[in-house]
């Protein structure tokens, strides 16, 4: 039984709407809502199916008139003629309201009444009563089956046959090589051998009784272990080389003293107290020295704009005016009102291009197909104008579908966040998790900076207890930034400071102490620095779960290379589903947003960005671009898809 099924147009306007449980019309319209903004909006119209809390939504598209066709029942049914129906009410409305579409248009939709109902209750009745005639797949009969052709006497097996059948097909199998010249020899001996010795009956076997079987075999296998024994011991290696040991390398400029080398002093390693402070280069600390403090750039990225539809219309343009008179003057008028309505198979090949051309670029394969379904649903049915190819229609849509995808749902505004929860006094707390090596203390220490040059003090929480030098790494950090941004720049205020506890403690003890020692101290932000772990870690995965639970951050961030293909989708949904499985809240903390890493290491193979955003619908808050302070950016979408889209 259906729920409800509605048809609008892409503007948002209800033309006709069918209601087959009784409730309020605001039944339909929530899922109806969450479909256009999940599916309609997000470019994600790879399948036609979408669920939303108890129900499953179906839908079709209909590009040429700009409709939409949803169909809502309950997840738990299994209804097996809903397509046949979305499909035969689509050709049944188009067919009946077409010429009011075409001659009217958007006044059409506006002051057009749609009788629908008997027609769909007629369609509804002819879908319910197919899906019953169908009749279930009876069994075979066994005169039926092969089994029955087979005869009494072509089951039988005898002992015997198939052992000889095997043996003569290994020894076929495996012939011995022989030098080519002794081809000829080898081919004699074998012939002079089968002259010579005639087959033996089988009478002359049984002849031997099994004691005299069984000491033969024992003779001739001893007589192989000697033969192998001699040979092993005919051409013993010469032990010349044993003597000679490894020298070291003199160089003639070198320094042979090794007290010079000896940088291990025991009484400074390691203590912060007596160890001097370092001197370094602020160039190399903060890279560039034009930059405007506090302020986070967008990614840039110089593409070559000569795109193919410009190509198109200047050979078309050419093409027309050698033709001249009348041609040129309808092929004019053909190109403005448009001809050609695409279909599946103008697009298939095209899209294939467009998915090798997608994962070579590092997007994950299975988000590329997805992709690809999504643009060929947009598509189909369109009218293409004449001065288009379909090539850069195709190519056109899946720019568009790429940019949306990149530009987030709900922007995560960490500054005015951070001022909000000033404003409440108390800390905003942001924590950073991720999988091992891809640069989380690093770019925790990178947004430490800009959240200093924006004003704000920063307490960072070493919650890394099992690696070992994570919490010496932060303390260098912090160290560094405090030199960046002394207390004397700041009215005698500390503007970053580091909370930690050692090794082999609990990290969600430690944060919970950070968190509290930041409030009564009146830090403003609190950065909480996790350790490495694989998503199918299941007791580390535990553990980042129990820390986001007891301490409820304001942002939790994946950290994410731009290096990975497939391998980011398997990380974001098993994160994901590792937060929501150990979690004991009822609506339990997932992903917030994420933090590309290394995108200075990977040219235009910029996929990674793609798969990550479209798995889980989040945005890309931070993009690390290099080593120093300063190589945070913020994500541009459209310098991503450009660089994407590069031949």
């Amino acid at each position: 039984m259906l729920d409800f099924f509605t048809i609008f147009s892409k503007g948002g306007l209800v033309l006709w709407c069918f209601q087959g449980v009784r409730g309020p019309a605001a039944a339909c319209t929530a899922p109806v809502n969450a479909l256009i903004r999940s599916v309609l909006l997000q470019e994600r119209g790879g399948s036609n199916s979408f669920n939303h809390e108890a129900l499953t939504l179906k839908y079709k598209l209909d590009n040429q008139f700009e409709l939409v066709f949803v169909v809502g029942f309950q997840k738990i049914l299994t209804l097996t003629y809903v397509d046949k129906l979305i499909d035969d009410v689509h050709k049944e409305f188009r067919d009946k309201y077409r010429n009011e579409f075409q001659q009217k248009g958007a006044l059409g939709l506006l002051n057009g009444t749609f009788d629908f109902k008997e027609d769909f209750l007629r369609l509804l009745r002819d879908a319910e009563e197919s899906s019953k005639a169908r009749a279930p797949t009876a069994m075979k009969s066994f005169e039926q089956s092969a089994k029955s052709q087979k005869t009494v006497k072509s089951m039988i097996e005898n002992r015997g046959e198939k052992p000889k059948e095997k043996t003569k097909n290994k020894k076929n199998k495996g012939p011995k090589k022989e030098a080519p010249g002794n081809e000829a020899a080898t081919v004699s001996k074998a012939t002079a051998a089968v002259k010579q010795d005639p087959p033996v009956a089988a009478g002359d076997r049984e002849e031997l009784t099994k004691d005299e079987i069984l000491q033969k075999n024992r003779e001739e296998f001893f007589r192989k272990r000697m033969k192998g024994g001699e040979k092993s011991n005919k051409s013993p290696k010469p032990d010349t080389q044993k003597d000679k040991g490894k020298k070291p390398r003199v160089w003639e400029l070198g320094n042979s003293n090794a007290k010079v080398l000896d940088y291990s002093n025991s009484t400074t390693n390691g203590n912060t107290d007596t160890c001097p402070m370092e001197e370094y280069d602020p160039e190399m600390v903060l890279g560039d020295r034009n930059r405007e403090p506090g302020r986070l750039r967008d990614l840039e990225y110089e593409s070559e704009e000569e795109t193919e539809e410009e190509k198109v219309v200047q050979n078309s343009s050419g093409a027309s005016a050698k033709k001249g008179g009348l041609g040129g003057m309808f092929g004019m008028l053909k190109g403005l009102v448009g001809s050609k309505s695409l279909s599946r198979e103008d697009m298939d090949p095209v899209l294939e291009k467009m998915k090798d051309h997608l994962i070579a670029k590092n997007v994950a394969a299975e988000i590329a197909v997805q992709l690809c379904e999504s643009v060929a649903t947009k598509l189909e049915g369109k009218v293409m104008g004449t001065f288009t190819t379909v090539t850069s229609t195709v190519k056109q849509a899946l720019q568009e579908s790429l940019v949306q995808i990149l530009q987030p749902q709900r922007r995560v505004d960490v500054l005015r966040s951070v001022m909000e929860a000033q404003r409440h006094r108390r800390p905003y707390v942001i924590t950073f998790c991720g999988v091992n090596g891809v640069g989380k203390s690093t770019n925790l220490a990178k947004i430490s900076f800009w959240l200093i040059e924006n004003g704000f003090s920063v307490l960072i929480a070493a919650c890394d207890t099992f690696r070992a030098g994570a919490v010496e790494q932060l303390r260098t950090h912090t160290r560094r930034l405090n030199a960046l941004h002394p207390p004397e720049s700041h009215s005698g205020r500390t503007m970053v400071q580091l909370y930690e506890k050692g090794y082999g403690k609990d990290a969600a003890g430690i944060a919970m102490e950070a968190i509290s020692y930041a409030r009564n101290q009146g830090f403003d932000v609190v950065l909480v620095d996790t350790a490495g772990r694989m998503q199918d870690n299941a007791p580390l995965m535990t553990a980042l779960a129990k820390l986001i639970a007891v301490n409820t951050p304001d942002l939790v961030l994946f950290v994410g290379e731009a290096l990975v293909g497939n391998e980011a989708v398997d990380q974001l949904v098993k994160f994901n589903k590792a937060l929501a499985d150990h979690s004991m809240a009822q609506t339990p903390r997932l992903i917030d947003g994420i933090v590309l890493t290394k995108f200075d290491t990977i040219d235009d193979k910029v996929g990674a960005a793609i798969s990550m955003t479209y798995i889980t619908s989040k945005p890309i808050v931070f993009v690390g671009t290099g080593q120093t302070y300063c190589d945070l950016r913020s994500l541009n979408a459209k310098a991503v898809v450009a660089a994407l889209m590069k031949a």
